[in-house]
Parts: structure tokens; C-alpha cells; sequence
């Protein structure tokens, strides 16, 4: 895998990268390859996850919230927490949806929009792995559109009385704290709900066929009534929640180039070894421009990846530039997976290899933290100055 992940690389981009970026990649990379890898396989078959474990061992590894400062963080540039998130996906993206779940929904919404107290309570143990947050937002009835959401929150006296639900959240059911947003009279808000508050219910979804070794849940709030001090001051209407979505999408940017690497280098090096009409298949001409055209989308994946860092590392990148490596790079991983698929003929549909497992994965990314379309919108809105939402 190694020499085919040399091979992969044809504009010599690793050649950029500081020492520092190149050492913090191979840890990670050696620690997935150690003791997520082997196991993967039996995970997603199963439809099941240690991820409470996974959780502890991510922090002890500095990965959980690393690019966030101070409350026991890392405080890492913003393009080396691509790179980690990059060398995680090429595992399993339910690894990666973990991670970023933690770090850049339940953490950033907590570091970006809490209270001291909040921050203080929570961040340095989220850090550790040793408390869990989840991320709710999307609804069964309102994805696309968080402004049509039906969860509310309604005072009743210094308190919060929330009800209402919440759909595929990520980790959901294993939440020490889970970030619910509602609307309020005065918009929406964001609040931190604690495991084991009263009312407040949890149930995983099962028989899913794609990020099979990913928690997902679907969390009710029924009369559940909170304190004032529940409330995240900082966030005000529904920029809140999509500041923290653009905050994920960054590492999803980032992540599925660690997927898409995966599937064509296992692809590469099962070409080189099958053989038929008395050769491998890697000496075919269909064959080998298959493989140019995806490696030169690989490389072309890896360069927007890059630069969005360049950007987010400079204080500078705007959301519709996340938009763009959303748009860019989910599409063309899938596209990658499905080609490495192809070549690996009937093998390519058992989870052996991995391919197929990242591309039904990709289904799901390509769907959540904004779909495809959303993200087209958003880039025509950029482009012409039209807003087509509605």
C-alpha cells in the first residue's frame, strides 16, 4: 500500500509538507492503520462501534477538538487537522464522522458560542474523549432547511421548556451533552442538553446500509425542562448552527481525499497482482486510463483540500469556498470509488476490499452537512448574485 500511495502521488505534493505536518500525518496514520484497520471490516459488517473507547483513545491522540485553543486543546492549525482527518477517513468515514462530530459540531458550538462556565465544564473533558457531544440540528421533516425546524423552546420563568426532535445525529445515543437547536420567540437558540436530564430520550437507527460503524440516533425532547444557564449566549439565530456546519464541512473537505486515496490505491495495487489473457490487468490500456483519470482527480481533490487550509489557516476562507470543496471533492470520491469498483470486478463487492465500503460511506456525505444540490445553490449564489433557495 505504501509503494502504491507513492505512486499515487504524481505532482510530488508531499514533498511540500513541513516536517511537523509530515510527523503529526504518519502518527495518525500509524495509529489508524494499528488499531482501526484491522478491525473495520468486522465493525461495519457487525453495524456496530466501540465508540466510547475509540472516543478516549482519539483524545489521548490530541485529535478530538485539536484545532480549537485552550480548555485542553491542541490549538493546531486548521490544515493539519485536514491532514488527520484525511488519514482517519482513509479507515472508515464513520471514524471520521466521530471525530468530527466531537470536535468541530459539539465542541466548536461550545467553544465558539458557550459561556466560560460551559466551555470550562465541558471542552477539557470532550478533549480527553472521556464526554461525548452530539450535534442536534437536522430534523425528520427539515434538512435542507433548518429555518422550517419544529423544535421550540418556550420559557417558563428563568426556565427553558424544549420539545420536539431530532433526526440522524451522529453519536447521539452515547451523548454526555447534546447541542439542540430551537426556536425561540426570539429565533432560534442553541442549548445544552445532558444525558439523563428528564424527557429528554434517545433511539438509535438501525438496518442502515451505509456508515454502518457510526452511531446514529434520533433524539425526542418531550417537556424537557432546562436552566437559563443551558443556553449558549453567543448564538443568535441561525447563523449559529450553520457557522458550526461550515466549521465541519472543512474536515469533511479534507477527509473524504483519505477515502477516495484508500479505494484507488487497494484498486492499484489488486490490478497489479490480477491477472488475465496471460498479464496483470494494470497492463491494459482501458485499464490504465481508468487509473490516470482518477489518480489525476485524487491529486486534483488533494490540492483543493490544500488550499481551503492555506485559507483557513490565514483567517480567511469564506463559506462559499467550503461550499466549492464540498461540492468538489465529495462528488469526485464517489467517482473514484466507483471506478476502483469496476476494475476490481466481482471482489469489489465483498468488504475484503474496501471500496465498496467507502463508496456507500460517500452516499451518506454527500448528503449530510448540506446535499449536493444546497452546495450548488450556494455556489450559484456566489456566482450570479440570485439567491434560488426560494
Amino acid at each position: 500500500m505504501t509503494d502504491a500511495l507513492d505512486r499515487l502521488d504524481l505532482l510530488d505534493l508531499d514533498d511540500d509538507l513541513a516536517d511537523e505536518d509530515r510527523m503529526l500525518r504518519d502518527t495518525v496514520r500509524k495509529f489508524a492503520d494499528d488499531r482501526l484497520r484491522p478491525h473495520i471490516r468486522q465493525w461495519f459488517e457487525d453495524g456496530t462501534l466501540p465508540a466510547r473507547e475509540l472516543a478516549q483513545e482519539f483524545g489521548a491522540l490530541g485529535v478530538l477538538g485539536m484545532h480549537l485553543h485552550g480548555y485542553g486543546c491542541q490549538g493546531a492549525k486548521p490544515s493539519q487537522y485536514g491532514l488527520v482527518s484525511a488519514e482517519i477517513e482513509a479507515v472508515d468515514s464513520g471514524l471520521r464522522s466521530l471525530v468530527s462530530v466531537q470536535g468541530s459540531l459539539a465542541m466548536y458550538a461550545i467553544y465558539a458560542y458557550g459561556s466560560d462556565e460551559q466551555k470550562q465544564r465541558w471542552l477539557p473533558e470532550m478533549a480527553k474523549g472521556n464526554a461525548i457531544g452530539c450535534f442536534g440540528l437536522t430534523e425528520a421533516d427539515s434538512g435542507s432547511d433548518p429555518g422550517s425546524m419544529r423544535t421550540r423552546a418556550r420559557r417558563d420563568g428563568s426556565d427553558w421548556i424544549l420539545n420536539g426532535s431530532k433526526m440522524w445525529i451522529t453519536n447521539g445515543s452515547i451523548s454526555d451533552v447534546a447541542v439542540v437547536w430551537a426556536r425561540t420567540e426570539e429565533g432560534v437558540r442553541g442549548f445544552l442538553v445532558e444525558q439523563g436530564t428528564p424527557g429528554f430520550t434517545t433511539q438509535d437507527v438501525h438496518h442502515k446500509i451505509s456508515l454502518r460503524a457510526s452511531i446514529t440516533s434520533e433524539l425526542i425532547m418531550n417537556d424537557v425542562r432546562l436552566p437559563a444557564s443551558a443556553e449558549l449566549p453567543g448564538a443568535q439565530g441561525l447563523k449559529g448552527p450553520l457557522g458550526c456546519l461550515t466549521e465541519a464541512r472543512f474536515g469533511i473537505v479534507c477527509g473524504v481525499v483519505g477515502s477516495a486515496r484508500d479505494a484507488l490505491a487497494s484498486t492499484l495495487d489488486y490490478a497489479g497482482s490480477r491477472t488475465q489473457f496471460g498479464k496483470p490487468i494494470a497492463g491494459f490500456q482501458l485499464t490504465q486510463r481508468k487509473f490516470a483519470e482518477m489518480a489525476v482527480s485524487l491529486q486534483q481533490m488533494q490540492l483543493t483540500a490544500r488550499r481551503l487550509g492555506e485559507l483557513k489557516d490565514a483567517g480567511r476562507i469564506k463559506p462559499h469556498q467550503v461550499s466549492f470543496g464540498k461540492f468538489a471533492n465529495v462528488h469526485a470520491a464517489l467517482a473514484i470509488c466507483r471506478e476502483s469498483r469496476s476494475i476490481l470486478g466481482g471482489s469489489g463487492i465483498t468488504t475484503e476490499y474496501p471500496v465498496l465500503r467507502h463508496a456507500v460511506n460517500l452516499e451518506t456525505v454527500y448528503t449530510y452537512e448540506g446535499t449536493h444540490e444546497v452546495h450548488t445553490l450556494v455556489l450559484g449564489q456566489e456566482l450570479t448574485g440570485l439567491d434560488a433557495f426560494r
